[in-house]
């Protein structure tokens, strides 16, 4: 069984808004995420992050205390989301051509989500 271990950020703007973008790949294209991305073989999740979020959005990032960690068994692998509270510095660009939305905490539901990223809001929603 494939593993797949993949690592998200929880952005949050000055009024306290979260980062979402939007995934442009063919499997779930269209939906809104929380920035990341999959964790290489021998890289730390807080070295996946800190790469994904520079290589996508364009920030330095400054990993902190864990949100939620999903795991989500599917016919063919299983996830495991990692998701850290993240603070950076620059400007977050679409930098691979996906779009990005700073979304109120209240208005997460909103937005369509794969399912992995649906427990993570409910823990934000929980901790508001």
């Amino acid at each position: 069984m494939k593993r797949i271990h993949v690592v998200a950020a929880i952005l949050r703007d000055p009024l306290g808004r979260v980062l979402l973008a939007q995934r442009t790949d063919a499997e779930h294209a269209g939906l809104w995420e929380f920035p990341g991305g999959k964790v290489e073989p021998g890289e730390a999740p807080e070295a996946a992050l800190v790469r994904e979020l520079r290589e996508e959005l364009g920030v330095d990032a400054i990993v902190g205390n864990a949100i939620a960690c999903v795991h989500m068994q599917q016919p063919d692998k299983h996830l495991l989301l990692d998701v850290r509270e993240v603070s950076f510095v620059g400007a977050p660009q679409g930098l691979e051509g996906q779009a990005l939305m700073w979304v109120a905490l209240s208005e997460l539901r909103d937005y369509p989500m794969p399912p992995a990223d649906l427990p993570v809001v409910d823990a934000l929603l929980r901790g508001s």
